[in-house]
């Protein structure tokens, strides 16, 4: 009997199908918003923030991140078109200036009652050097302009975030990453930038001219002031092969170290209360043909939620559900530019926490993190599990360390305080480093004893900024600092 003929089968292939990628289960690219004050919220595409901030807004309009969990209304929200704009803009500004690109970070580095700043016209590669393997651009350029623009000049990313939504620099200061144990996090290829002084000065730095400021720009949560210029190390432009797969949980975690090794990038996402996880490869494809199978992403993760939402009381029952409709033999493949397979577009929002443990101890983490969440039965939404290289910015949280990258997710509007009080001890039995820009509750004292350079960095954005024009009352808090 064919396929069209059987119900059975048919259900079979539409219910928890792996998608491409299945990481659509998770990190989705999008921007902020802003809010005309006291009503409906409405989101703001970048030339709607353009023209709501060219300058002093008129009105004061509220902000909000990507998942909505955090809010402000600044006194001034502005689009600078170029470094003189910029210039004029911080010379004329008080306490509490903050930058922002996509508003993808959970945690409050934006919010501020004073200056909001976008790049969004700061934008485009300015040159590119294919027989160098570099490229300069403008700080505010998204990752998925940038792709496209090097492409078009022959190069490409070493390589790529889940999602390409942010701002190149609004990814950097936040140690954005991909996956691949032989791969660092995308502010490592940053070789040279231009740095705005919140005096409204630019400071070149680069790995030949101040590398300490380099070192310690690369990874700095917009407190050393403003990143307007970047030059970054290129690749030629590359073609990669996808392959997604399941594997039941504990042959995932035998087989990952492995996988790892022997594939460009890998990751998986554990399916929680299935007993499966979904694994992700990419290799280096020389041939030019290109196969991209629909995306049926949102798909598996509307499955896994009606899962839950159906049998969330029985989690023995929902879990041997789930083993009846998974096809663990069935697998995608797809073959295309690196670009288009590293990073994707997702629609479903969710607040995430995530963190970064050495990678020695990652499988080890990792099955902890699996047990707690699993004594919670609304849990739902797939754990991302990475890898990531060593590098030497002072605050990234891979300094001198290779590691293990491990994301949990709530979907929006459900409760996710877990994430921090029940996830959050085990990261930091392992001595987790958390994703700057994702949930977590680690003070000035354990971070100063994670990161061998946290004193340093912090002596240099005192002298950098002296009145603390940068802070907001949440980096004043992670940083120790009296926020009067």
């Amino acid at each position: 009997m064919t396929d069209t003929q059987s119900p059975q089968r048919q259900d079979r292939r539409a219910v928890l199908k792996v998608g491409a990628g299945v990481a659509a289960a998770l990190a989705l690219g999008g921007q902020g918003r802003l809010v005309r004050a006291a009503s409906t919220p409405v989101a703001a595409s970048p030339s709607t923030a353009s023209t709501a901030a060219a300058g002093a807004t008129a009105s004061r309009q509220r902000w909000q991140n990507w998942s909505g969990i955090h809010t402000c209304q600044p006194s001034t929200i502005a689009t600078p078109a170029d470094e003189g704009e910029l210039a004029s803009l911080l010379r004329g500004a008080g306490p509490g200036v903050r930058c922002v690109g996509a508003g993808h970070s959970f945690t409050g580095l934006v919010p501020t009652d004073g200056t909001l700043i976008s790049l969004d016209r700061m934008s485009g590669v300015i040159s590119a050097d294919a027989a160098r393997n570099t490229a300069t651009l403008h700080a505010g350029t998204r990752l998925a302009l940038l792709s496209r623009q090097l492409d078009a000049q022959g190069v490409a990313m070493r390589n790529l975030p889940d999602i390409d939504a942010q701002s190149f620099a609004g990814a950097i200061a936040t140690a954005t990453h991909g996956t691949g144990r032989t791969l660092q996090a995308l502010h490592a290829d940053v070789i040279g930038m231009r740095l705005m002084t919140p005096d409204g000065n630019v400071v070149e730095c680069s790995e030949q001219r101040n590398p300490e400021l380099l070192s310690a720009a690369r990874v700095s949560l917009g407190a050393l002031g403003v990143v307007t210029q970047v030059t970054l190390r290129t690749v030629p432009s590359f073609n990669l092969h996808r392959r997604v797969f399941l594997k039941p949980l504990q042959a995932m975690l035998d087989e990952a170290p492995t996988l790892a090794k022997q594939h460009r990038n890998f990751e998986f996402y554990y399916l929680p209360f299935t007993g499966y996880a979904a694994g992700i490869t990419h290799d280096l494809y020389e041939a030019s043909d290109v196969l991209m199978p629909h995306a049926a992403d949102e798909d598996m993760l509307r499955d896994l939620r009606r899962l839950r939402d159906w049998l969330g009381r029985f989690p023995q029952l929902r879990r041997w559900v789930a083993a009846k409709l998974i096809d663990v033999n069935q697998t995608e493949e797809a073959k295309n530019r690196s670009w288009k397979l590293l990073s994707t577009q997702r629609p479903t929002r969710f607040n995430e926490t995530e963190c970064h443990v050495p990678q020695e101890q990652g499988i080890a983490c990792v099955r902890e993190v699996i047990a707690k969440l699993e004594t919670r039965n609304e849990v739902f939404f797939p754990l991302e599990f990475r890898f990531v290289k060593a590098d030497d910015a002072w605050l990234s949280p891979f300094h001198g360390r290779d590691s293990c990258s491990i994301a949990v997710h709530a979907a929006q509007g459900e409760p996710f305080d877990y994430l921090l009080s029940e996830i959050g001890p085990i990261y930091r039995k392992y001595e987790g480093r958390p994703h700057w820009g994702k949930l977590h509750d680690v003070g000035p004292a354990q971070l100063a004893a994670l990161y061998p350079r946290w004193g340093d960095f912090q002596a240099l954005r005192r002298s950098l900024d002296p009145q603390g024009k940068m802070l907001n009352p949440y980096l004043s808090k992670l940083f120790g600092v009296d926020h009067g």
